[in-house]
This record gives structure tokens, sequence and C-alpha cells, in this order.
């Protein structure tokens, strides 16, 4: 095989895997991260909090914050927290709270 004809398959490799990740793949993909994550939220009216975390492709997940309402009706409507974790190989969401994350109010 010549060197420019294996330079440029090399070169087109590279170049095809630059653009795996365009924009609209990321929007899509936090769309299908967001619907799995509120629909594995225990939380009544489960909204995302912010941008969801990217791990690193070796980790495997995607992090995402929610916030809604406890459906308990003990619970009153109070809101709540949960972090959820989204796995990127087998796609599934699985959901614990997380309400220390929300910062106390100091009365003063």
């Amino acid at each position: 095989m010549k060197i420019s004809t294996l330079t440029f398959l090399c070169l087109t490799a590279l170049a095809s895997q630059a653009h795996a990740s365009s924009p609209d793949a990321w929007a899509a993909y936090d769309k299908v991260v967001i619907a799995s994550c509120t629909k594995a939220s225990g939380l009544k009216n489960a909204k995302p909090v912010g941008n969801a975390a990217q791990f690193d492709d070796r980790v495997g997940y995607t992090a995402l914050l929610l916030q809604g309402q406890y459906p308990q009706k003990h619970m009153k409507g109070l809101q709540g927290s949960e972090l959820c974790l989204y796995n990127k190989k087998s796609k599934i969401a699985y959901v614990t709270e997380w309400d220390s994350i929300r910062p106390t109010v100091n009365a003063q």
C-alpha cells in the first residue's frame, strides 16, 4: 500500500471521529437522559436542575440532578431532590434521594 493512500485513510478515519459528537447528537442524548431520569424518579413533577454532568466514557454514566415534590400525602407537597445516574451502556436510569445538596437557610 502506498504511503499516500495510508495517510489518506488515517486522516479520513480521524476526521469522521471528530464529527461523531455533533451538537444535535448531544441535544438528542440529553433529551433521552432527561426522559429516562424523570421516568425513574419518585418525585412528582420532576424537572432537571441545570445541565447533566457528562462523565468520561470509562466511567459510563451521566449524572443529572432532579427537583420535584414528594408524592406521599404525609409530605404535603414538600420539595425534594434526587440524583439520577444514567448508564450509557445499558440505557437505564438509577435515582436516589439527594436532599442534602440543597443549601440550608441560616436564620439571622
